[in-house]
């Protein structure tokens, strides 16, 4: 927001708006819009009051109510609807890679990369499934970016879906934690509407997987209708899980979904569309991430110790002004300070 009828407002900060008088109204039309103006300045007032005590309830772990999680989701759909399948991102921002359902490690990663909205933060999809929090997690990323929808922008994964969550543990949190799939099909629909990918400075694309040998340029990318279930094949399941590896042109993907594709697909995309880096997530890396294809294309994995027993270490990576590249490596949260639920269910590390 940068200016209302009947009040100029400036906002240094995203969460402060300082008011300050226009000049006085006389006709009772204007008059009617100075009322309405209040009106939405006060229905403003009232959600961040809703989203902050919301924020605080989730700073502690604990999972929002069925019906707070319901207007959480339909305020989201409201914001993510105005997106881009190519969603334009200024630097500097943070990208952040896998998270599924680690909430602890997510905290960890707050506070190594910076607060919110003091950073601004791109993650790169696969907030749920595996980890023993889907649920707070991906409650947590949702009302941040509600809260401060131009610092936080969320893209979507192969798990934000309904097919994939209902096998890698997400569906049976909500069942376990809210005694009914209402909140699973809440934020299932809401995956739908999620971003495809962004672009950060015209200069490095950003995604959760990889390319597809249908989509040539981003303007094929922007052109797709993203709002609906991730399909088991075409351009947008192959954008959920490519993924590049040292091959010639176009292979055959081991995961049964998308492909493989090598240097030169990476490099003749790049090229085509003006790009300087391509930036992923979607794969493990021990070392928290990987330059690939003489530094075209970066990995990006930000769940330490992925499925609480691989022993890896994450990273997050800065995309400063000048467009230059920053990686900050951390461990998993200290044993102290999380939680483990009961077990209970099956096994979805395997």
């Amino acid at each position: 927001l940068s200016s209302l009828s009947g009040f100029h407002l400036s906002h240094p900060h995203p969460s402060s708006f300082v008011l300050r008088p226009s000049p006085p109204l006389h006709t009772p039309a204007l008059f009617q819009h100075h009322t309405m103006t209040m009106t939405s300045l006060r229905n403003l007032s009232s959600l961040y009051a809703d989203l902050d005590g919301y924020l605080g309830k989730l700073s502690g772990a604990k999972p929002l109510s069925e019906r707070e999680v319901e207007n959480l989701c339909t305020k989201a759909k409201e914001i993510l609807s105005c997106e881009s399948n190519v969603q334009p991102i200024p630097a500097p921002v943070t990208l952040v890679g896998d998270l599924h359902g680690q909430f602890y490690d997510l905290v960890e990663l707050f506070s190594v990369g910076g607060k919110v909205p003091d950073t601004n933060y791109l993650f790169l999809g696969d907030y749920v499934d595996r980890g023993y929090y889907s649920v707070e997690t991906v409650t947590l990323l949702v009302c941040l970016k509600v809260r401060y929808p131009a610092r936080i922008h969320i893209l979507r994964g192969n798990h934000e879906s309904r097919q994939i969550t209902q096998v890698y543990g997400f569906y049976d949190e909500c069942l376990r934690k809210y005694g009914s799939a209402k909140v699973w099909r809440l934020f299932t629909d809401l995956f739908d509407y999620l971003p495809l990918s962004a672009l950060v400075e015209d200069s490095v694309f950003c995604l959760h997987a990889g390319l597809s040998p249908s989509l040539d340029t981003l303007d094929h990318i922007r052109e797709l209708d993203r709002v609906a279930e991730v399909p088991h094949e075409g351009p947008i399941c192959d954008l959920m899980w490519s993924d590049p590896e040292d091959v010639s042109g176009w292979g055959i993907s081991p995961r049964g979904a998308g492909y493989l594709f090598g240097a030169d697909i990476v490099s003749k995309f790049n090229e085509i569309n003006g790009l300087s880096l391509i930036a992923r997530a979607h794969q493990l890396v021990m070392e928290g991430h990987k330059m690939m294809f003489d530094d075209s294309l970066v990995t990006v994995w930000s769940a330490p110790n992925y499925c609480y027993r691989c022993g890896n270490v994450a990273s997050i990576m800065d995309v400063g002004e000048d467009l230059r590249n920053e990686f900050k490596t951390f461990d998993a949260a200290p044993q102290d300070i999380r939680e483990v639920p009961v077990k209970s269910g099956p096994d979805y590390f395997l």
